[in-house]
């Protein structure tokens, strides 16, 4: 059962941001997201939070100095997303610009997910040692090893940590830890993603160098220009779904900014274009739906160094030859979580989805870097918290096997919370576990998936009220009859929006006067409203609607044969 529930829009509060000079419909939604001054929608740089204010920043500027200083050997260890590629590029690029005329190396290393799992693992620092670092920096993650930083240290290796998901209740021993999310932190953006916090970690070096004549004349160095990576902080933030919180949209609005104006590194333009769209009209659903996928298959699929290279490189041939690889993977990608989709969903035939709380799911031929998504679709389609697992290459004492699992959650339960209160309550039954409020991963035995299964169902059932078990979409409304229009469409696509600031969504009722099925999926629809008619599209839709329904729906740009339109994207709908 899916709610549809209007949002509060205080009219007070409407009125102000009218007269302050916002259009009458921003005016609207943005009063209903909280906006209570137009002073808040100025997305200028000098609106950033200071990296001063980022706990040990400076501290951490100060050990990277220092590195480039003495002409240290450097290495990035990334994630395997998409912000941590990103993160990975961005430290790549602000560093061997700033250590320009040094001795300093600056090299990268990504995990394979496969072998070694998440995080800066005792086996990824000894794979490291082999490219003798002098100093390991870890971005999007680094937080929970304690483990792999100790091992650093055996062999010698100084370590800076720079992530941004939560602590364990044991931070590493690591030289310096840069984390908003670090006990202590008083810096306001605790949702920043972890490109974001490598972009602060550039700033703040600038910064240092800067006050150690490391820009002066005589030694010949330009100060880099931060502003050039702007664009791949966009990225990486819009991708890991982080929340937009005005920081977070001051950082995308200047990178959406820079691809708009052609001011795009290699990689992001190649990306656009192996994705067939515009950055001249570059909007947050093309950064989170066409080039974050694309990267992210290189990490589910193959190795997420395809990606960084891809934006790390200057030479735009070999970008783009990269960016076509990426989307092959990408492809690839969609084959293979169709048929676990298929799976997952005929497994669930015989659940009652109305007595469970929480979902897990395992096949012994799922795909390990395809589980997230596929954890994801399902939440979405059942609304409930989902775990997907599938076989990891380690193996337990007895023989049988380890299982990976990711899990996407909704709202009213904290995934990392439910996890560690399944820990406690099963010493040992969770090998590994990390991560946030709405995803998070877990590693098992493989003989354990039943016990898991049911203790996962029964701490959701707890922690779940029975409202949070429905569907609820929050709309802005009906819109009116005089907004239907490509002007509306695009005014509302060139804000910011995204999680936590969701981009506008109305309600209404119309006349069903034409329906079809495109790809055994999606419904294409002609529907009618008093006297004006629109084309809609609800994708992978639930069932056939009657002749009168009610619809929450989005306005989009519709584009056929040069011809644009507005279009329909139905979230939702309901027979009337």
């Amino acid at each position: 059962m899916t709610r549809i529930v209007a949002r509060d829009i205080p009219p007070r509060r409407s009125w102000a941001l009218e007269q302050q000079g916002l259009h009458p419909l921003l005016a609207r939604i943005y009063a209903a997201r909280g906006i209570e001054s137009a002073a808040e929608l100025d997305y200028d740089l000098k609106s950033l939070l200071p990296p001063a204010s980022l706990t040990r920043a400076n501290e951490a500027a100060a050990l990277l100095a220092d590195a480039l200083e003495a002409e240290a050997r450097i290495l990035i260890v990334a994630d395997y997303d998409c912000d941590g590629a990103t993160a990975c590029a961005v430290g790549l690029r602000a560093l061997r610009a700033m250590a320009q005329g040094s001795g300093a190396e600056i090299g990268y290393l990504v995990p394979d997910r496969f072998v070694h799992g998440y995080g800066l693992s005792p086996s990824v620092v000894e794979l490291a040692a082999t490219m003798s670092p002098d100093l390991i920096v870890t971005v999007d993650n680094g937080i929970a090893s304690v483990e792999g930083v100790a091992r650093a240290h055996e062999l010698g290796v100084a370590v800076l940590v720079t992530d941004h998901h939560l602590p364990g209740e044991t931070l590493p021993d690591a030289e310096c830890i840069v984390n908003p999310n670090q006990p202590g932190c008083g810096f306001e953006s605790k949702c920043i993603a972890g490109v974001g916090v490598m972009f602060y970690v550039m700033l703040a070096l600038r910064a240092e160098l800067r006050a150690r004549g490391w820009f002066a004349p005589e030694n010949g160095r330009a100060e880099f220009n931060l502003a050039t990576l702007l664009d791949l902080v966009a990225l990486g933030t819009v991708a890991d779904v982080v929340r937009l919180d005005r920081n977070n949209r001051i950082l995308v609005s200047q990178g959406l900014k820079r691809m708009r104006d052609g001011k795009l590194t290699p990689g992001i333009a190649a990306l656009f274009r192996a994705a067939g769209r515009d950055p001249a009209k570059a909007t947050t659903f093309d950064l989170g739906f066409m080039l974050g996928p694309r990267l992210n298959a290189a990490g589910r699929l193959a190795d997420m160094s395809l990606g960084i290279e891809c934006l790390a490189t200057d030479d735009a041939a070999r970008a783009l030859n990269i960016a076509q690889q990426l989307d092959a993977l990408n492809k690839e990608r969609r084959e293979i979580e169709a048929g676990m989709q298929e799976q997952a969903l005929a497994a669930l035939e015989h659940v009652d989805v109305a007595d469970t709380a929480g979902i897990a799911l395992f096949e012994p031929d799922w795909h390990q870097g395809v589980v997230g998504i596929v954890a994801s679709r399902i939440k979405e389609k059942l609304h409930r918290p989902v775990f997907a697992f599938a076989r990891a290459d380690e193996e337990t004492d007895d023989g049988s096997g380890q299982l990976r699992g990711s899990g996407r959650s909704i709202p009213g339960l904290h995934l990392r919370d439910a996890l560690d209160l399944v820990s406690k309550r099963a010493p040992g039954l969770l090998k590994k576990f990390g991560g946030h409020a709405a995803a998070a991963g877990v590693t098992i035995d493989e003989a354990d998936f039943p016990r898991f299964r049911e203790l996962f169902a029964a701490v959701a059932d707890e922690l779940l009220a029975e409202d949070d078990l429905t569907r609820t979409l929050h709309t802005d409304g009906t819109l009116e009859s005089g907004y239907f229009s490509l002007e509306t469409a695009r005014l509302l696509e060139n804000e910011i929006w995204g999680q936590g600031f969701p981009a506008p969504l109305f309600e209404g009722r119309f006349t069903v006067e034409q329906q079809r099925v495109l790809k055994e999926k999606h419904l294409k629809l002609r529907l009618r409203a008093g006297g004006l008619r629109f084309d809609a599209i609800q994708f992978n839709f639930g069932e056939a609607p009657g002749d009168e329904v009610r619809a929450a729906y989005r306005l989009s740009v519709n584009e056929y044969n040069g011809v644009q339109s507005v279009q329909l994207m139905v979230e939702h709908l309901q027979n009337v």
